[in-house]
């Protein structure tokens, strides 16, 4: 909120008169304010602003856990509808999405006997369990075959992009957030690549293919070349690591991201990156002075079906 508008615009109740819509609701988080509630109505505003700035390079970050519930369909909604350019993540991410293109997950709870669950061969992440055989079984399967196919076809040197393209088209069917990133020619960053179930796969292909390499400078040089031919670039940023940082990194050297949302559950006063506002990158020239940025503390599987949802009605609510 401007601060010459600062109070003047009054604060207003939620009306349930008549059914609402998830962006109309949204609509009256941004009247109710509310704490949170405004942040995520303005973080929707925000993102709006970003899909339809012409020439605007729109980049998500996020880590792999998400991708272990639900909130894996939003993402690949994103992907789907084109609503964002380039996507840095983590190896997990690789990991959760070929795993459930086969397998599913179940629901669990943070609370459970973890030795009971290891004796019966199911990993627990948070309030999700993980059988072995949804997990690394299928993923050895399906990357080792992979892998085999494109050395064979003379493929012995990929970048990250090129990888996960060739997983996209290969190794996972339309409920997955890679076969729509392949489709729609949308570059999936990995930068800590070996740091999960696929990496080491790659790792263990290795030994028995000596001339077999990941080229992660590749990458870098078409980070490069993404960031300095946008003429703007925008970001949603969901939680922290290797992902929010390599997508602040590279952006600082076009004067920094024009658009930003993040959403994070972490504290800033311990110095983490994850916990890290906008105005500290800010300082690092990694977020421009002038953009509009939100920060959006809270659970990503509750605010972002609630974003997306509402930015799709918008966006169609536009075509019409």
């Amino acid at each position: 909120m401007h601060k010459e508008a600062s109070h003047k615009v009054p604060v207003k109740d939620y009306d349930f008169s008549k059914d609402l819509s998830v962006d109309e609701l949204v609509g009256q988080m941004d009247a109710a304010w509310g704490f949170t509630a405004g942040k995520l109505a303005t973080g929707v505003n925000i993102m709006e602003a970003m899909v339809k700035e012409k020439g605007c390079v729109k980049f998500l970050s996020f880590p792999a856990d998400i991708v272990a519930t639900g909130t894996r369909g939003v993402i690949r909604e994103m992907v789907k509808q084109k609503l964002v350019d380039v996507i840095i993540t983590t190896c997990g991410t690789l990991d959760h999405d070929v795993a459930r293109s086969w397998k599913d997950y179940y629901k669990g709870s943070f609370i459970m006997n973890d030795s009971k669950l290891h004796q019966e061969g199911v990993n627990r992440l948070g309030n999700v369990l993980v059988p072995n055989d949804s997990y690394g079984m299928i993923i050895e399967k399906k990357i080792i075959g992979l892998l085999e196919e494109l050395y064979k076809e003379g493929k012995k040197e990929l970048s990250t992009t090129e990888l996960t393209r060739e997983i996209g088209l290969r190794c996972c069917n339309e409920s997955s957030i890679l076969y729509w990133a392949a489709k729609n020619n949308i570059p999936v960053f990995v930068p800590g690549i070996t740091d999960g179930s696929v990496g080491y796969q790659l790792w263990f292909f290795s030994q028995d293919h000596k001339d077999f390499r990941i080229n992660l400078l590749k990458d870098e040089g078409d980070l490069n070349n993404i960031v300095f031919d946008a003429k703007k670039s925008g970001a949603l940023i969901v939680g922290g690591g290797i992902s929010k940082h390599h997508t602040i990194w590279w952006n600082q050297f076009k004067d920094g991201l024009d658009y930003v949302v993040y959403i994070t559950t972490a504290d800033e006063w311990d110095g983490s990156l994850s916990g890290a506002r906008p105005r500290e990158a800010v300082s690092w020239g990694k977020i421009n002075e002038k953009a509009k940025r939100i920060m959006i503390e809270g659970d990503a599987t509750v605010i972002m079906p609630i974003m997306t949802s509402s930015l799709l009605t918008r966006l169609k609510k536009e075509k019409k």
